[in-house]
């Protein structure tokens, strides 16, 4: 705890403040390069899909089951990760995955076979859940010690790294080869990673105060009971949020051009404007939970992402529901964020480690299920789920205001 106290004394204005800001700083600098390039490493992949798919002579099935060795080996590692955070710390296993993540980006390039495919997306989910749990344990840590409530700016960064990974991969995709494209990821994901891996593993986590770990973990680290029923509570908030990211990146342009007639261009405009307003609610959010608190950020959140949902699936007309696909944007922005920080106060790096997998849980839960519901009802309808779920998120965010505070709340 030796960091911990230096943060307190650089509060009060003491001796050693300037070294102890100094420091944290640096830390959240090289943090927040970690949350770009996830999001940059990953977009980049996704935008080259199409052209891996060809490569491979993979059909429509066989790519989707291909696909869903991202997400198995992205779940089966966030359920291992809190383990590694608690026994190597954080930042070590922040920077082991994001060279794993480096370097497996490049293999679907090098398949010419589905099952190739699949079998490296494994290796490439694995460190994609593994920097996500890692990351954003050391998230957790540096909010706690920074004593402010900055943990949406991590996510803004990762929102930014997938607008530019998606745009430049656009903008490549008609002169580079996937293989040349996907090998230069890889270049800059690991120098991003030798500039700034070494700030992370010269610096330790700041540690939480040993009386908050024995109450809320067993000795095996795991959450005790009280604890592991509220990091579940914010684990559904995080999966609520991220069945609507998934929905709208999936079924969003669909709507717009199946349902109201929209130009293709104008339909593939629908998901850009949810994550330009979502990255936009990111970059304010630690003014808006200074303003409002953790609770009411929550509950407003998802109340706006309600109301603007209902509008993008039931409109009428197209600008209409790009205004509601921006409103929601807005109000998911910072639910997922201050779900898994309350969760990581409450149980540590277990705690991250199950909001992360129920959030991604629902980022893969709704997809399907919208499809599912389009098949039996309609298309609007079904989306008008995600307002539903939004809404249940506020709901428990206000049930479980008491729950997980701590001073950087």
């Amino acid at each position: 705890m030796p960091l911990l106290n230096k943060v307190r004394t650089a509060a009060s204005g003491g001796h050693g403040g300037d070294t102890a800001t100094h420091s944290l700083s640096r830390l959240r600098l090289a943090l927040t390069l970690f949350f770009a390039l996830d999001g940059f490493l990953f977009a980049g992949w996704v935008v080259r899909i199409p052209a891996v798919k060809q490569q491979t002579g993979a059909s429509a099935g066989d790519l989707g089951l291909a696909l869903l060795g991202v997400s198995a080996g992205a779940v089966i590692t966030m359920t291992l990760t809190g383990r590694l955070c608690r026994r190597y710390g954080s930042h070590a296993v922040t920077v082991a995955t994001a060279v794993l993540l480096s370097l497996s980006v490049a293999l679907p390039a090098l398949t010419r076979s589905p099952l190739a495919l699949g079998l490296v997306l494994l290796v490439f989910g694995a460190a994609y859940g593994g920097i996500n749990v890692a990351m954003n344990s050391a998230a957790v840590d540096l909010v706690t010690a920074l004593r402010r409530p900055v943990m949406p700016s991590f996510h803004a960064a990762f929102s930014l790294g997938g607008m530019i990974g998606a745009g430049l991969g656009g903008l490549l995709a008609g002169g580079l080869s996937p293989t040349a494209h996907l090998l230069g990821l890889t270049g800059v994901g690991l120098v991003l990673t030798a500039l700034a891996g070494p700030v992370l593993l010269r610096h330790p986590s700041p540690a939480p105060p040993p009386e908050s770990l024995t109450a809320a973990a067993a000795p095996d680290g795991a959450p005790r009971g009280g604890a592991r029923r509220t990091v579940l509570v914010f684990g559904v908030i995080a999966l609520c949020t991220a069945y609507g990211e998934g929905a709208l990146a999936d079924w969003g342009a669909l709507h717009l051009e199946q349902d109201l007639g929209a130009h293709p261009g104008v339909a593939a405009a629908g998901y850009s404007v949810f994550a330009l307003t979502m990255t936009v609610g990111r970059l304010s959010g630690t003014a808006l939970l200074e303003r409002l608190g953790q609770t009411r950020t929550l509950v407003a959140g998802g109340t706006t992402a309600a109301a603007g949902m209902l509008l993008g699936a039931l409109a009428p007309t197209v600008w209409a529901t790009l205004l509601g696909f921006a409103v929601t944007g807005l109000g998911l922005a910072n639910i997922f964020p201050v779900a898994v920080a309350r969760a990581g106060a409450v149980a540590g790096p277990g705690g991250v480690a199950t909001a992360s997998t129920l959030g991604y849980g629902g980022m893969l839960l709704g997809p399907p299920s919208i499809g599912f519901l389009a098949d039996w009802f309609s298309l609007p309808t079904a989306l008008t789920t995600v307002a539903v779920l939004a809404a249940g998120a506020a709901a428990m965010g206000y049930w479980a205001r008491n729950a997980g505070t701590n001073p950087a709340s």
